[in-house]
């Protein structure tokens, strides 16, 4: 089938769980290990992706080889695989815009992000960079937030024609007018926000499609999650947090028998707690009414690592968008969207949604 040819924005956590995963899924065989959906999707594996461009504005990242990068500071992620080839490709510094939080500069230097003072590329010139490097799909790691910089390359991205994974709550894939754009360039996109392996939300959201699927009237719920690393460190300016609400609760929302008052439902990051590193930790609560109107309730404690959680996801995600180039089709993809991301074009069940999945890979759904 070939390779598949990515560009990565924001050398993080995610970023470093998914050049480990790489690698680490190109030494093994089939069935001897397990943490994929999918071994092969639609004739690609793990190993035939590359990464030909990465974008960083972090003094300790920029200019070096992205398998290196992926292990510096404020990098924080568990290491599985430590011995990631040198890849040739340097990392080339990006535009900051909104990607910096200003709280962050209170925190100490391993904790929090160091801007380069390298100029800023053009646009032009990170078209440029996409362009010559053969990139098939841009790959969008940017912190929570980063509406402008999310935006800015997306644009580079449809200028350069390349396809967009945006892994992030900053809402294009979902937001019919922008995704047109790419329809119209006959450039897919999958998006917007990567839903974790096995994550919070996904558990949240199970829960809640059980709870309508076995007539259980869902009354109230939450979910609170603390973390350790640049994320959740980003995420302490409170104004940066909308999308990501909107983007968690409508998650939850979207399943539910009925939708829950707005007072009635909590959903997002709640604490920064720097010992934690990369490792998440929900905590879950859901109260509702059986038969007769008697009530129950349910508590969960789920703790993962983070990045890993969603590297799988991301994994499939881009093969997906290859599979949509290779095919010709362009603009949102709502079968890929719908399983992988927490704020897709259109919200089903998961369960409806791994079936919507399995169509197109098999080339029985378009889009």
């Amino acid at each position: 089938m070939g390779r598949i040819k990515i560009a990565i924005v924001g050398v993080g956590n995610c970023a470093s769980s998914l050049l480990q995963g790489i690698e680490y899924y190109g030494r093994v065989k089939p069935g001897d290990t397990p943490g994929l959906m999918h071994w092969d999707l639609g004739g690609y594996l793990v190993s035939d992706i590359e990464v030909v461009a990465a974008f960083d504005i972090d003094v300790r990242k920029v200019g070096k080889d992205v398998a290196e990068a992926i292990f510096e500071a404020p990098n924080c992620t568990t290491v599985f695989c430590s011995n990631v080839p040198k890849t040739g490709v340097r990392v080339s510094m990006g535009c900051i815009l909104d990607g910096v939080a200003n709280h962050m500069t209170q925190y100490q230097e391993d904790r929090t992000f160091l801007p380069c003072d390298d100029t800023e590329p053009t646009p032009q010139q990170i078209v440029e960079i996409l362009e010559k490097s053969g990139a098939d799909i841009l790959v969008n790691y940017l912190p929570v937030g980063s509406e402008k910089a999310a935006r800015f390359y997306a644009e580079c991205a449809l200028e350069a024609g390349v396809a967009l994974v945006n892994c992030m709550p900053v809402f294009m894939a979902s937001e019919p007018t922008f995704a047109k754009r790419f329809e119209q360039r006959g450039i897919p996109m999958v998006g917007d926000d990567i839903k974790a392996q096995l994550g919070a939300t996904i558990t949240h959201r199970m829960l809640t499609d059980l709870f309508a699927k076995r007539g259980v009237k869902l009354e109230r719920t939450y979910q609170l999650n603390t973390g350790g690393n640049t994320d959740f460190l980003n995420m302490l300016n409170r104004d940066r947090l909308a999308s990501k609400k909107e983007s968690k609760t409508e998650a939850v929302q979207s399943v539910a028998a009925s939708r829950l008052k707005d007072t009635d439902i909590h959903v997002g990051p709640s604490d920064y707690v720097p010992w934690q590193n990369d490792n998440k930790v929900c905590f879950l609560r859901m109260e509702g009414k059986l038969f007769g109107d008697v009530p129950m309730n349910i508590e969960l404690r789920l703790s993962v690592e983070d990045s890993p959680n969603s590297a799988g996801v991301s994994i499939d995600a881009i093969r997906c968008a290859k599979l949509a180039l290779d095919r010709g089709v362009g603009g949102a993809l709502y079968s890929p969207s719908a399983y992988f991301m927490k704020h897709p074009p259109e919200q089903v069940t998961d369960s409806a949604a791994h079936d919507m999945m399995k169509e197109f890979i098999e080339g029985v759904r378009e889009r």
